[in-house]
């Protein structure tokens, strides 16, 4: 007996019809544990289930798989599980109209934040990190709406 093909959401595939759109992939440990997060938590709409997961997150798309040796189209390159730790070269950022509305609803549906959202004069943020430890910058744009600009000290380069 045969698995059945998995469903494929088609009116939500990132297919443009002209130009290109963006979308992010990363390598994840455990598919279904990511789909969850990256749908249950923060409200995104799975379009396919796994090989590779596809997930619409609002005006973007997150497509995560295990990591894996070349292909033919990258030849000699190789898919590199993420190494969780406390240094990131690259993190999701995600925009919000309300950012404690945002976290009092990602918190209690289990999402790990690093701390509560902190008013930085252009913008209130705050970071999670999804299940395989990827850094998720939550922000709301505030002072930056009236031109306000955020103080730049050491401690706060890059971000």
């Amino acid at each position: 007996m045969s698995e059945p093909a998995p469903r494929i959401d088609y009116a939500n595939l990132p297919a443009p019809t002209e130009g290109f759109l963006v979308a992010l992939f990363i390598t994840v440990r455990k598919v279904a544990r990511s789909r969850d997060f990256y749908s249950r938590v923060l409200g995104g709409t799975v379009v396919i289930e796994e090989n590779p997961c596809m997930v619409k997150l609002s005006n973007s798309w997150i497509i995560m798989n295990p990591g894996g040796p070349p292909t033919p189209d990258k030849p000699g390159i190789t898919v590199a599980d993420y190494e969780p730790g406390d240094t990131t070269s690259i993190f999701l950022n995600l925009r919000v109209a309300d950012i404690h509305a945002r976290y009092e609803e990602w918190k209690a549906k289990g999402a790990e934040f690093v701390t509560p959202p902190i008013d930085r004069g252009a913008e209130v943020r705050c970071y999670i990190r999804d299940p395989d430890g990827y850094l998720i910058e939550v922000g709301q744009s505030t002072g930056l709406l009236h031109g306000q600009l955020a103080a730049k000290r050491a401690e706060d380069l890059p971000g």
